[in-house]
Protein backbone atom coordinates (compact mmCIF):
# COMPACT_ATOMS: atom_id res chain seq x y z
CA UNK A 1 0.00 0.00 0.00
CA UNK A 2 1.73 3.43 -1.46
CA UNK A 3 -0.64 5.89 -0.68
CA UNK A 4 0.59 7.66 -3.68
CA UNK A 5 -1.12 10.20 -5.54
CA UNK A 6 -2.10 10.76 -9.26
CA UNK A 7 -2.30 14.69 -10.01
CA UNK A 8 -4.28 16.45 -12.18
CA UNK A 9 -3.19 20.74 -12.41
CA UNK A 10 -6.42 22.75 -13.39
CA UNK A 11 -5.71 26.19 -14.86
CA UNK A 12 -5.60 29.19 -12.73
CA UNK A 13 -4.65 28.34 -9.03
CA UNK A 14 -1.69 26.77 -9.54
CA UNK A 15 -0.55 28.95 -12.35
CA UNK A 16 -1.86 32.24 -11.94
CA UNK A 17 -1.63 33.65 -15.26
CA UNK A 18 -3.26 36.02 -17.04
CA UNK A 19 -3.62 36.91 -20.48
CA UNK A 20 -1.61 40.50 -22.13
CA UNK A 21 -4.77 42.45 -22.82
CA UNK A 22 -5.07 45.32 -25.27
CA UNK A 23 -6.90 48.63 -24.70
CA UNK A 24 -10.53 48.80 -24.40
CA UNK A 25 -10.27 45.20 -21.91
CA UNK A 26 -12.07 42.90 -24.31
CA UNK A 27 -9.16 40.99 -24.77
CA UNK A 28 -8.98 37.43 -26.71
CA UNK A 29 -7.95 34.39 -25.39
CA UNK A 30 -5.48 32.41 -27.59
CA UNK A 31 -2.56 30.33 -26.10
CA UNK A 32 0.59 30.24 -27.45
CA UNK A 33 1.84 26.23 -27.79
CA UNK A 34 4.62 26.78 -25.76
CA UNK A 35 3.27 29.04 -23.05
CA UNK A 36 0.44 27.54 -22.06
CA UNK A 37 -2.10 30.59 -20.38
CA UNK A 38 0.08 32.84 -21.80
CA UNK A 39 -2.22 35.36 -24.63
CA UNK A 40 -1.83 37.93 -26.07
CA UNK A 41 -5.47 40.08 -26.72
CA UNK A 42 -6.03 43.38 -29.15
CA UNK A 43 -9.16 45.44 -28.14
CA UNK A 44 -10.48 48.61 -29.87
CA UNK A 45 -9.07 51.63 -28.46
CA UNK A 46 -10.81 53.48 -26.23
CA UNK A 47 -11.49 57.22 -27.58
CA UNK A 48 -9.89 58.89 -24.76
CA UNK A 49 -6.73 57.06 -24.74
CA UNK A 50 -4.17 59.57 -26.10
CA UNK A 51 -2.07 59.07 -29.03
CA UNK A 52 1.53 59.18 -26.80
CA UNK A 53 0.06 56.71 -24.29
CA UNK A 54 -1.01 54.54 -27.32
CA UNK A 55 2.55 54.31 -28.81
CA UNK A 56 3.78 53.54 -25.58
CA UNK A 57 1.69 50.87 -24.60
CA UNK A 58 2.16 49.07 -27.87
CA UNK A 59 5.56 49.61 -27.61
CA UNK A 60 5.22 47.86 -23.85
CA UNK A 61 3.13 44.80 -25.71
CA UNK A 62 5.80 44.47 -28.39
CA UNK A 63 8.16 44.22 -25.34
CA UNK A 64 5.93 41.24 -23.02
CA UNK A 65 5.31 39.29 -26.40
CA UNK A 66 9.08 39.53 -26.82
CA UNK A 67 10.05 38.61 -23.72
CA UNK A 68 6.86 35.56 -23.89
CA UNK A 69 8.43 34.08 -27.10
CA UNK A 70 12.13 33.99 -25.79
CA UNK A 71 10.87 32.73 -22.25
CA UNK A 72 13.49 35.05 -21.06
CA UNK A 73 11.58 36.80 -17.60
CA UNK A 74 14.36 37.34 -15.42
CA UNK A 75 13.70 40.01 -12.53
CA UNK A 76 15.15 42.92 -14.50
CA UNK A 77 13.08 42.03 -17.30
CA UNK A 78 9.61 41.71 -15.90
CA UNK A 79 10.59 45.10 -13.69
CA UNK A 80 11.49 46.55 -17.18
CA UNK A 81 8.35 45.54 -19.01
CA UNK A 82 6.32 46.53 -15.89
CA UNK A 83 7.41 50.02 -16.05
CA UNK A 84 7.23 50.49 -19.81
CA UNK A 85 3.12 49.73 -19.20
CA UNK A 86 3.53 52.12 -16.21
CA UNK A 87 4.79 55.13 -18.35
CA UNK A 88 1.80 54.31 -20.38
CA UNK A 89 -0.62 54.62 -17.77
CA UNK A 90 1.23 57.45 -16.69
CA UNK A 91 1.02 59.41 -20.09
CA UNK A 92 -2.86 58.96 -19.42
CA UNK A 93 -2.85 60.64 -16.13
CA UNK A 94 -2.92 57.31 -13.96
CA UNK A 95 -6.62 55.90 -15.27
CA UNK A 96 -5.41 53.17 -17.77
CA UNK A 97 -6.53 50.22 -16.69
CA UNK A 98 -5.46 47.99 -18.98
CA UNK A 99 -2.02 49.37 -18.77
CA UNK A 100 -2.24 48.91 -15.35
CA UNK A 101 -3.34 45.40 -15.65
CA UNK A 102 -0.45 44.18 -18.42
CA UNK A 103 2.15 45.76 -15.46
CA UNK A 104 0.79 42.93 -12.90
CA UNK A 105 0.99 40.41 -15.87
CA UNK A 106 4.69 41.22 -16.38
CA UNK A 107 5.54 41.02 -12.57
CA UNK A 108 3.27 37.77 -12.12
CA UNK A 109 5.76 36.04 -15.13
CA UNK A 110 8.96 36.39 -12.49
CA UNK A 111 6.07 35.31 -9.77
CA UNK A 112 6.26 38.45 -8.09
CA UNK A 113 2.30 38.28 -6.37
CA UNK A 114 2.38 40.66 -4.38
CA UNK A 115 3.60 43.53 -7.04
CA UNK A 116 1.29 41.64 -9.88
CA UNK A 117 -1.92 41.78 -7.01
CA UNK A 118 -1.35 45.03 -5.72
CA UNK A 119 -1.80 46.45 -9.65
CA UNK A 120 -4.34 44.33 -10.49
CA UNK A 121 -6.21 45.45 -7.53
CA UNK A 122 -5.50 49.19 -8.75
CA UNK A 123 -6.41 48.26 -12.15
CA UNK A 124 -9.94 47.68 -10.94
CA UNK A 125 -9.83 50.98 -8.79
CA UNK A 126 -9.43 52.65 -12.30
CA UNK A 127 -12.04 50.53 -13.67
CA UNK A 128 -14.03 48.66 -11.83
CA UNK A 129 -15.81 46.61 -14.64
CA UNK A 130 -12.35 45.76 -15.64
CA UNK A 131 -13.23 41.88 -15.51
CA UNK A 132 -9.74 40.84 -15.94
CA UNK A 133 -8.30 42.52 -13.12
CA UNK A 134 -11.46 40.66 -10.98
CA UNK A 135 -11.20 37.25 -12.45
CA UNK A 136 -6.65 37.37 -11.26
CA UNK A 137 -7.52 39.26 -7.85
CA UNK A 138 -10.36 36.31 -7.28
CA UNK A 139 -7.51 33.91 -7.97
CA UNK A 140 -5.06 35.00 -5.38
CA UNK A 141 -7.76 35.53 -3.00
CA UNK A 142 -8.62 31.26 -3.65
CA UNK A 143 -5.10 30.96 -3.09
CA UNK A 144 -4.87 32.76 0.42
CA UNK A 145 -7.86 31.32 1.77
CA UNK A 146 -9.38 28.35 -0.24
CA UNK A 147 -13.11 29.58 -0.03
CA UNK A 148 -14.57 28.03 -2.87
CA UNK A 149 -17.77 30.19 -2.16
CA UNK A 150 -15.85 33.62 -2.17
CA UNK A 151 -14.01 32.86 -5.40
CA UNK A 152 -17.17 31.72 -7.51
CA UNK A 153 -18.84 34.52 -6.54
CA UNK A 154 -15.87 37.01 -7.31
CA UNK A 155 -15.46 34.99 -10.79
CA UNK A 156 -19.22 35.13 -11.51
CA UNK A 157 -18.62 38.85 -10.81
CA UNK A 158 -15.79 39.06 -13.38
CA UNK A 159 -17.56 36.67 -16.19
CA UNK A 160 -21.11 39.08 -15.51
CA UNK A 161 -19.05 42.46 -16.18
CA UNK A 162 -17.54 40.43 -18.84
CA UNK A 163 -21.12 40.12 -20.80
CA UNK A 164 -19.65 36.54 -20.22
CA UNK A 165 -17.04 36.98 -23.20
CA UNK A 166 -14.03 36.67 -20.98
CA UNK A 167 -13.01 33.41 -21.79
CA UNK A 168 -10.18 32.55 -19.14
CA UNK A 169 -12.74 33.23 -16.29
CA UNK A 170 -15.39 30.90 -18.03
CA UNK A 171 -12.79 28.28 -17.43
CA UNK A 172 -11.38 29.77 -14.01
CA UNK A 173 -15.71 29.28 -12.61
CA UNK A 174 -15.94 26.20 -14.49
CA UNK A 175 -12.62 24.97 -12.13
CA UNK A 176 -13.74 26.54 -8.64
CA UNK A 177 -17.55 25.06 -9.36
CA UNK A 178 -16.09 21.94 -10.43
CA UNK A 179 -13.94 22.02 -7.04
CA UNK A 180 -17.05 22.90 -4.89
CA UNK A 181 -19.18 20.17 -6.68
CA UNK A 182 -22.43 21.03 -4.92
CA UNK A 183 -25.91 20.87 -4.97
CA UNK A 184 -26.16 24.67 -5.84
CA UNK A 185 -27.28 25.47 -8.93
CA UNK A 186 -28.10 28.60 -10.87
CA UNK A 187 -31.20 30.13 -13.15
CA UNK A 188 -29.77 27.89 -16.08
CA UNK A 189 -28.13 25.06 -14.61
CA UNK A 190 -29.38 22.84 -11.70
CA UNK A 191 -25.73 22.41 -9.73
CA UNK A 192 -22.48 23.26 -9.90
CA UNK A 193 -21.31 20.28 -12.23
CA UNK A 194 -24.05 21.48 -14.99
CA UNK A 195 -22.95 24.85 -14.32
CA UNK A 196 -19.44 24.04 -14.90
CA UNK A 197 -20.39 22.33 -17.97
CA UNK A 198 -22.14 24.99 -19.50
CA UNK A 199 -19.60 27.32 -18.52
CA UNK A 200 -16.96 25.61 -20.41
CA UNK A 201 -19.11 24.93 -23.83
CA UNK A 202 -19.64 29.01 -23.33
CA UNK A 203 -15.52 29.22 -23.32
CA UNK A 204 -15.38 26.85 -26.40
CA UNK A 205 -17.73 28.57 -28.23
CA UNK A 206 -15.96 31.73 -27.78
CA UNK A 207 -12.69 30.23 -28.77
CA UNK A 208 -12.94 26.46 -30.16
CA UNK A 209 -9.09 26.53 -29.81
CA UNK A 210 -8.83 27.56 -25.72
CA UNK A 211 -7.26 24.80 -24.84
CA UNK A 212 -7.17 25.17 -21.05
CA UNK A 213 -11.00 24.86 -21.96
CA UNK A 214 -10.41 21.19 -23.41
CA UNK A 215 -8.53 20.32 -20.69
CA UNK A 216 -10.98 21.24 -17.91
CA UNK A 217 -13.61 20.15 -19.84
CA UNK A 218 -11.89 16.74 -19.90
CA UNK A 219 -11.13 17.13 -16.30
CA UNK A 220 -14.94 17.51 -15.94
CA UNK A 221 -15.89 14.03 -17.76
CA UNK A 222 -12.75 12.40 -15.36
CA UNK A 223 -14.39 14.12 -12.48
CA UNK A 224 -17.93 12.95 -13.51
CA UNK A 225 -16.89 9.22 -13.95
CA UNK A 226 -15.34 8.79 -10.31
CA UNK A 227 -18.40 10.69 -8.74
CA UNK A 228 -20.84 8.00 -10.94
CA UNK A 229 -18.55 4.96 -9.71
CA UNK A 230 -18.72 6.15 -5.95
CA UNK A 231 -14.76 6.78 -5.80
CA UNK A 232 -13.67 8.81 -2.51
CA UNK A 233 -13.23 12.18 -3.58
CA UNK A 234 -9.98 14.21 -1.84
CA UNK A 235 -10.94 17.25 0.37
CA UNK A 236 -7.41 17.84 1.35
CA UNK A 237 -7.28 21.21 2.23
CA UNK A 238 -4.59 23.04 0.01
CA UNK A 239 -4.56 20.48 -2.78
CA UNK A 240 -5.51 23.63 -4.72
CA UNK A 241 -7.78 22.73 -7.41
CA UNK A 242 -6.10 19.62 -7.68
CA UNK A 243 -7.92 16.55 -8.25
CA UNK A 244 -6.40 13.47 -6.76
CA UNK A 245 -7.24 9.66 -7.03
CA UNK A 246 -5.87 8.11 -3.47
CA UNK A 247 -5.69 4.71 -2.78
CA UNK A 248 -9.47 4.76 -1.41
CA UNK A 249 -10.33 4.21 -4.92
CA UNK A 250 -8.35 1.48 -5.34
CA UNK A 251 -10.93 -1.58 -6.55
CA UNK A 252 -13.54 1.08 -7.55
CA UNK A 253 -13.47 1.67 -11.74
CA UNK A 254 -14.70 4.80 -12.76
CA UNK A 255 -17.67 4.57 -15.57
CA UNK A 256 -16.42 3.70 -18.67
CA UNK A 257 -18.64 5.96 -20.81
CA UNK A 258 -17.72 9.06 -19.09
CA UNK A 259 -13.75 8.28 -19.54
CA UNK A 260 -14.25 7.66 -22.93
CA UNK A 261 -16.06 11.15 -23.74
CA UNK A 262 -12.83 12.38 -21.31
CA UNK A 263 -10.32 10.79 -23.67
CA UNK A 264 -12.35 11.65 -26.58
CA UNK A 265 -11.93 15.70 -25.32
CA UNK A 266 -8.19 15.25 -25.14
CA UNK A 267 -7.97 13.62 -28.31
CA UNK A 268 -9.52 16.70 -30.32
CA UNK A 269 -7.61 18.86 -27.71
CA UNK A 270 -4.27 17.41 -28.79
CA UNK A 271 -5.03 17.50 -32.46
CA UNK A 272 -5.34 21.26 -32.34
CA UNK A 273 -2.69 21.66 -30.36
CA UNK A 274 -0.31 18.83 -29.41
CA UNK A 275 2.72 20.81 -27.37
CA UNK A 276 -0.13 21.95 -24.67
CA UNK A 277 1.28 20.15 -21.57
CA UNK A 278 -1.68 19.71 -19.23
CA UNK A 279 -3.53 18.14 -21.96
CA UNK A 280 -0.99 15.01 -22.19
CA UNK A 281 -1.24 14.91 -18.38
CA UNK A 282 -4.72 14.89 -18.30
CA UNK A 283 -4.67 12.39 -20.99
CA UNK A 284 -2.36 10.08 -18.35
CA UNK A 285 -4.52 10.25 -15.61
CA UNK A 286 -7.48 8.71 -18.47
CA UNK A 287 -5.67 6.11 -19.79
CA UNK A 288 -4.32 5.21 -16.04
CA UNK A 289 -7.87 5.02 -15.08
CA UNK A 290 -9.25 2.86 -18.06
CA UNK A 291 -6.19 0.51 -16.97
CA UNK A 292 -4.03 1.17 -19.92
CA UNK A 293 -0.52 1.82 -17.76
CA UNK A 294 1.66 1.94 -21.00
CA UNK A 295 -0.74 4.69 -22.91
CA UNK A 296 -0.36 6.71 -19.32
CA UNK A 297 3.11 7.03 -19.18
CA UNK A 298 3.82 7.63 -22.21
CA UNK A 299 1.05 10.84 -22.14
CA UNK A 300 2.83 11.76 -18.35
CA UNK A 301 6.74 11.73 -20.03
CA UNK A 302 4.87 13.82 -23.08
CA UNK A 303 3.71 16.47 -20.51
CA UNK A 304 7.12 16.27 -18.49
CA UNK A 305 8.95 16.94 -21.81
CA UNK A 306 6.92 19.54 -22.88
CA UNK A 307 6.77 21.51 -19.64
CA UNK A 308 10.17 20.73 -17.55
CA UNK A 309 8.55 22.12 -14.89
CA UNK A 310 5.25 20.54 -14.58
CA UNK A 311 5.19 19.31 -11.39
CA UNK A 312 2.31 17.14 -11.44
CA UNK A 313 3.58 14.94 -14.64
CA UNK A 314 6.94 14.27 -12.86
CA UNK A 315 4.61 13.10 -10.29
CA UNK A 316 2.29 11.25 -12.06
CA UNK A 317 4.84 9.81 -14.08
CA UNK A 318 7.12 8.54 -11.24
CA UNK A 319 3.89 7.06 -9.51
CA UNK A 320 2.58 4.72 -12.31
CA UNK A 321 6.23 3.77 -12.85
CA UNK A 322 6.42 2.83 -9.34
CA UNK A 323 3.24 0.72 -10.31
CA UNK A 324 5.51 -1.80 -12.24
CA UNK A 325 8.52 -1.48 -10.81
CA UNK A 326 9.96 0.69 -12.73
CA UNK A 327 12.41 1.94 -9.58
CA UNK A 328 14.89 4.02 -11.53
CA UNK A 329 12.37 6.01 -13.54
CA UNK A 330 10.91 6.37 -10.54
CA UNK A 331 13.67 7.67 -8.48
CA UNK A 332 14.67 10.20 -11.54
CA UNK A 333 10.99 11.62 -11.80
CA UNK A 334 10.88 11.98 -8.14
CA UNK A 335 14.62 14.03 -7.92
CA UNK A 336 13.36 16.17 -10.82
CA UNK A 337 10.44 17.06 -8.90
CA UNK A 338 11.78 17.07 -5.24
CA UNK A 339 14.01 19.97 -6.86
CA UNK A 340 11.03 21.88 -7.97
CA UNK A 341 8.86 21.39 -4.65
CA UNK A 342 11.58 20.12 -2.05
CA UNK A 343 8.61 20.32 0.69
CA UNK A 344 6.26 18.52 -1.03
CA UNK A 345 5.00 15.13 0.99
CA UNK A 346 4.15 12.86 -1.64
CA UNK A 347 7.85 13.85 -3.50
CA UNK A 348 9.02 12.79 -0.25
CA UNK A 349 7.04 9.58 0.11
CA UNK A 350 7.21 8.69 -3.33
CA UNK A 351 10.84 8.65 -3.53
CA UNK A 352 10.97 6.38 -0.11
CA UNK A 353 9.10 3.76 -1.67
CA UNK A 354 11.04 4.08 -4.99
CA UNK A 355 14.29 3.83 -3.05
CA UNK A 356 12.61 0.86 -1.06
CA UNK A 357 11.95 -1.35 -3.97
CA UNK A 358 15.05 -2.44 -5.67
CA UNK A 359 16.52 -3.27 -2.18
CA UNK A 360 16.78 -7.22 -2.22
CA UNK A 361 18.50 -7.60 1.57
CA UNK A 362 21.80 -8.63 -0.36
CA UNK A 363 23.14 -5.27 -0.96
CA UNK A 364 26.77 -4.72 0.15
CA UNK A 365 24.87 -1.02 0.77
CA UNK A 366 21.61 -2.86 2.59
CA UNK A 367 22.35 -0.51 5.66
CA UNK A 368 22.65 2.55 4.01
CA UNK A 369 19.62 2.07 1.43
CA UNK A 370 17.55 1.24 4.53
CA UNK A 371 18.50 4.79 6.26
CA UNK A 372 17.62 6.85 2.28
CA UNK A 373 14.25 5.21 2.63
CA UNK A 374 14.10 6.03 6.52
CA UNK A 375 15.68 9.75 5.30
CA UNK A 376 12.66 10.04 3.19
CA UNK A 377 9.97 8.86 5.80
CA UNK A 378 10.93 11.34 8.22
CA UNK A 379 11.21 14.46 6.17
CA UNK A 380 7.27 13.69 4.97
CA UNK A 381 6.51 13.05 8.33
CA UNK A 382 8.27 16.38 9.28
CA UNK A 383 6.24 18.35 6.55
CA UNK A 384 2.56 17.03 7.97
CA UNK A 385 3.46 14.76 11.59
CA UNK A 386 -1.19 14.29 11.19
CA UNK A 387 -0.96 12.43 8.21
CA UNK A 388 -1.02 8.26 8.09
CA UNK A 389 0.97 7.60 5.10
CA UNK A 390 4.48 7.54 6.05
CA UNK A 391 3.93 5.94 9.35
CA UNK A 392 2.32 2.87 7.76
CA UNK A 393 5.13 3.25 5.30
CA UNK A 394 7.80 3.10 8.23
CA UNK A 395 6.40 0.19 10.12
CA UNK A 396 6.72 -1.81 6.80
CA UNK A 397 10.46 -0.36 6.14
CA UNK A 398 10.78 -1.62 10.15
CA UNK A 399 9.22 -4.96 10.27
CA UNK A 400 10.51 -5.94 6.59
CA UNK A 401 13.78 -4.25 6.28
CA UNK A 402 15.72 -3.05 9.18
CA UNK A 403 14.38 -6.17 11.69
CA UNK A 404 15.32 -8.46 8.79
CA UNK A 405 18.68 -6.66 8.26
CA UNK A 406 19.95 -6.96 11.62
CA UNK A 407 21.59 -10.57 12.77
CA UNK A 408 21.37 -9.76 16.90
CA UNK A 409 18.05 -11.62 18.39
CA UNK A 410 17.40 -8.70 20.66
CA UNK A 411 17.76 -5.99 18.33
CA UNK A 412 15.15 -7.82 16.04
CA UNK A 413 12.87 -8.03 18.94
CA UNK A 414 13.20 -4.58 19.74
CA UNK A 415 12.70 -3.37 16.12
CA UNK A 416 9.66 -5.52 15.50
CA UNK A 417 7.77 -4.32 19.02
CA UNK A 418 8.87 -1.16 17.72
CA UNK A 419 7.05 -1.57 14.61
CA UNK A 420 4.12 -2.24 16.08
CA UNK A 421 4.16 1.23 18.09
CA UNK A 422 4.54 2.42 14.44
CA UNK A 423 1.34 0.68 12.98
CA UNK A 424 -0.12 1.74 16.04
CA UNK A 425 0.21 5.15 15.69
CA UNK A 426 -0.91 5.11 11.99
CA UNK A 427 -4.08 3.38 13.23
CA UNK A 428 -4.48 6.43 15.78
CA UNK A 429 -3.80 8.49 12.94
CA UNK A 430 -5.76 6.82 10.49
CA UNK A 431 -8.70 6.68 12.84
CA UNK A 432 -12.28 8.04 11.72
CA UNK A 433 -10.94 8.32 7.91
CA UNK A 434 -12.50 5.89 5.36
CA UNK A 435 -10.30 5.97 2.57
CA UNK A 436 -7.47 4.49 5.00
CA UNK A 437 -9.72 1.46 6.10
CA UNK A 438 -7.90 -1.05 4.33
CA UNK A 439 -4.28 -0.16 5.39
CA UNK A 440 -6.01 -0.14 9.34
CA UNK A 441 -7.12 -3.77 9.06
CA UNK A 442 -3.78 -4.92 7.41
CA UNK A 443 -1.74 -2.59 10.01
CA UNK A 444 -3.41 -4.83 13.00
CA UNK A 445 -3.19 -8.09 11.38
CA UNK A 446 0.76 -6.76 10.99
CA UNK A 447 0.71 -6.25 14.84
CA UNK A 448 -0.78 -9.66 15.56
CA UNK A 449 1.60 -11.48 13.47
CA UNK A 450 4.38 -9.78 14.82
CA UNK A 451 3.21 -10.67 18.37
CA UNK A 452 3.15 -14.48 17.01
CA UNK A 453 6.75 -14.21 15.43
CA UNK A 454 7.83 -12.77 19.12
CA UNK A 455 6.92 -15.36 21.22
CA UNK A 456 8.17 -17.79 18.62
CA UNK A 457 11.51 -16.12 19.22
CA UNK A 458 11.30 -16.92 22.59
CA UNK A 459 10.95 -20.86 22.05
CA UNK A 460 13.98 -22.67 22.81
CA UNK A 461 15.30 -24.25 19.88
CA UNK A 462 13.51 -27.61 20.11
CA UNK A 463 10.38 -25.95 20.86
CA UNK A 464 10.81 -23.78 17.63
CA UNK A 465 11.23 -27.24 15.43
CA UNK A 466 8.10 -28.08 16.58
CA UNK A 467 6.37 -24.66 16.37
CA UNK A 468 7.72 -24.03 13.33
CA UNK A 469 4.87 -25.68 11.25
CA UNK A 470 1.78 -23.75 13.38
CA UNK A 471 3.80 -20.92 12.59
CA UNK A 472 3.80 -21.59 8.84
Amino acid sequence: MSFLRIRSRNLGVGILLGALVGCGGGGGSSEGPKAPGKGTASAPVPEDVSKDAQAKFNAAVDSFVEHDKANDWSDANCAGVAKLFEDAAAEQKGRFAQATFNAGLAFQRCNDDAKARAKFEQALREDPKFHHARAQLALYQFKADSNEDAAIGAMQQAVTDAQFQNVPALVNLAMFQMMRDSAAGQQDCKDDMECAKKNLQRALAIDDAFMSAFNQLALYYFQLAKKRAGVVKSSAKGSRGRQVVTHASVGKKADQQQLELAALVCSQAIRKNANYAPIHNTAGLIQNELGQVNGAVGEFATAAKLDPKFFEAQMNFAAVNLGFRGFEQAQAAYTRALAMRPNDYDAHLGMALALRGPITGTEPDYDQRVLAVQGELDAAKKLDPNRPDAFYNEGILTQEFKAKGSLDKEKQKGLLRQSQQIFQQFIDKASGKPEYDGAVKRSRERIEDIDGTLKFMDLGADDQKSAEPAKK
